[in-house]
């Protein structure tokens, strides 16, 4: 298994996302590595996109998307659940991927849950030393998969375009 460095993540982002798909979401709980594969993200890419949190600019809640690729963006919504993305392009250029599902889990806010993340990743480098990082196995490449592409869940309130565009990958 090779841990993911940044040059990996400072592609373009729909690149990335594709070929996020098939590899390890790896976590460090309690003395044990725990591995699922990742089936299924979401691409947020630039300010241009109205689904993204940085069209309107850089805040404090999104300043993550705005620096290096290869750090977390994990952000709190409905008050109730954490998000987890991975930050992804040049520095200054706002783009990330949501993980929404793994090997036997479906749905961002339960992964974040099963997995027990929150704030405390939040702009934090994925890697082994924090205990959240993504793994390529080196037997599994993305061409072994159908990909299909979809519309993104839940942002209606992008618009009829941006709501509308496959930025969706899965397997």
């Amino acid at each position: 298994m090779k841990t993911l460095k940044r040059k990996f993540f400072e592609r373009p982002t729909l690149i990335v996302a594709k070929d996020l798909l098939g590899k390890y979401l790896m976590r460090h709980i309690r003395g044990k590595i725990i591995r699922f594969m990742i089936t299924e993200v979401e691409a947020y890419d630039g300010f241009k996109d109205r689904a993204s949190h940085a069209s309107r600019g850089k805040t404090k809640r999104n300043a993550p998307m705005f620096g290096k690729a290869g750090r977390w963006y994990v952000y709190f919504t409905y008050g109730i659940h954490w998000m987890l993305n991975i930050v992804t392009g040049p520095k200054n250029y706002p783009a990330a991927i949501l993980i929404r599902g793994v090997e036997g889990i479906s749905g961002p806010a339960r992964i974040t849950k099963q997995l027990k993340i929150d704030k405390n990743f939040n702009n934090k480098i994925a890697s082994r030393r924090i205990g959240l990082w993504i793994e390529d196995s080196g037997k599994i490449h993305n061409s072994q998969f159908i990909i299909q592409r979809a519309p993104r869940v839940g942002v209606s309130y992008a618009g009829p375009i941006w709501s509308k565009k496959k930025l969706r990958f899965f397997i």
